[in-house]
């Protein structure tokens, strides 16, 4: 089972956003069950629970793990092929989020392009990377910092895009025989705050002023 998983096809995503294929989703993800013990653990008929996991099956979403002989049936235990999933961009193509029509570093809906456009092209690359058996070569760092103003914080934003510019002068060349391009993503947003104990809360959502800084070589 692997950690994550990008899914990609829009038919795949449907099925995993039915509310109770997801329910079963998050309970093979916990280990491989049959249909019977997914009934009990649901509060389903063991035929429709077996309806569910058959289309999760079509989309590569659900996995056989092995069979077992219970009195005169095999039943047939499945598990998640991923502990969780995320949902690419590719999955809505006609309509996904494109960086190039604008570029504003201090627009939050930018930086959701920006990110939406990650996902989208790493879930590519972790496809193509696990077809042809072959390890990926990625990097992220990822930290948090408490800025005492604001004035601090656009200053902040000023020294990082001077130093990731510097690095890129420094490292990028054009003309490098054998080279492969690489594409940096710097990104800057308000730490979302979890909801406190006790009733149910929404997350903060980010201001619309989140400043974001992307570089491409």
């Amino acid at each position: 089972m692997l950690d994550v998983t990008v899914i990609e096809d829009s038919a795949a995503a449907a099925a995993s956003l039915d509310p109770v294929r997801a329910r079963l989703l998050a309970e093979l993800a916990g280990g491989p069950a049959s249909a019977t013990m997914l009934a009990a653990r649901v509060g389903l008929p063991r035929q429709k629970v077996n309806y569910h996991l058959r289309a999760l099956e079509a989309h590569g979403l659900v996995e056989l793990a092995g069979e077992r002989r219970k009195g005169n049936v095999t039943e047939r235990l499945m598990q998640a092929t991923a502990a969780s999933y995320v949902i690419s961009p590719l999955a809505l193509a006609a309509v996904q989020p494109d960086p190039g029509r604008f570029r504003d570093q201090l627009s939050a809906r930018w930086l959701l392009a920006v990110a939406a456009r990650l996902v989208r092209d790493v879930g590519t690359l972790i496809t193509g990377a696990a077809k042809a058996r072959k390890r990926l070569a990625t990097y992220a760092l990822d930290g948090e910092v408490r800025f005492a103003s604001a004035a601090d914080r656009a200053a902040f934003v000023e020294e990082l895009t001077r130093g990731v510019s510097a690095l890129i002068a420094k490292y990028h060349d054009a003309g490098a025989e054998g080279g492969r391009e690489h594409r940096i993503v710097v990104a800057l947003h308000p730490t979302v705050k979890e909801p406190a104990p006790g009733p149910r809360s929404a997350p903060e959502s980010a201001p619309e002023s989140a400043p974001a800084i992307e570089q491409a070589p």
